[in-house]
C-alpha cells in the first residue's frame, strides 16, 4: 500500500521549521502533500496562491512532494486525496497537547487516518509563523526563519 501523508497547516508563512519537517517526512512516505488549509479563526497575512507558488518552487525537484490548498475538514481532505497519514511537527509540550486533541478528532472523522508526529529540530523550535509575521509586519528581517524572501509587498 502506498504511504501517502498529508502535512496540513496554514503555513502563513511556510517556515524553515516546516521545511525541515517536510524534508524529514519525505524520507518516511512515498508521497507527501503539503495541504494549505483555511483556518476560519485566523485572518491570513500572506495570500494563499503566493504561498503555494513559493512552496511548490521549493520542492520543484522533488516529485513526491506537492502543495495544494483546501477547505473543510482535514480528515475529509485526507480521504479525498488518498492520504492515510497526517504528518505534524511538534516544537514543545504545548504543541503536543493541542495536536493530540486534533489527532483524536481526525481519527473520529476518518478512522483509517494515522497521525505521525516529528519533533522539531532544536535549532528551529523557538520560532513560529506567528512570531515571524509580527517581526515582518514591523519591518524586521525574517530571512533566517523562512526559505524564501518576504517583502512588504507580499502582504495582502
Amino acid at each position: 500500500m502506498k504511504r501517502v501523508a498529508l502535512f496540513p497547516g496554514s503555513f502563513d508563512p511556510f517556515t524553515n521549521g516546516h521545511l525541515d519537517v517536510v524534508r524529514r517526512g519525505a524520507e518516511l512516505f512515498d508521497e507527501l502533500i503539503i495541504a494549505l488549509g483555511n483556518n476560519s479563526s485566523k485572518q491570513r497575512y500572506l495570500p494563499v496562491d503566493w504561498m503555494l507558488d513559493r512552496i511548490n518552487d521549493l520542492f520543484a525537484d522533488e516529485p513526491r512532494v506537492s502543495a495544494v490548498a483546501y477547505r473543510g475538514l482535514t480528515a475529509e481532505f485526507a480521504r479525498e486525496t488518498g492520504a492515510n497519514y497526517l504528518l505534524r511537527g511538534l516544537r514543545n509540550t504545548t504543541d503536543f497537547e493541542y495536536e493530540n486533541t486534533i489527532a483524536q478528532a481526525n481519527r473520529h472523522v476518518n478512522p483509517a487516518l494515522e497521525t505521525v508526529f516529528l519533533i522539531t529540530s532544536p535549532t528551529l523550535a523557538a520560532i513560529s509563523s506567528t512570531i515571524i509575521r509580527e517581526i515582518h509586519r514591523f519591518g524586521g528581517d525574517v530571512s533566517q526563519f523562512v526559505p524564501f524572501q518576504l517583502t512588504m509587498s507580499n502582504e495582502q
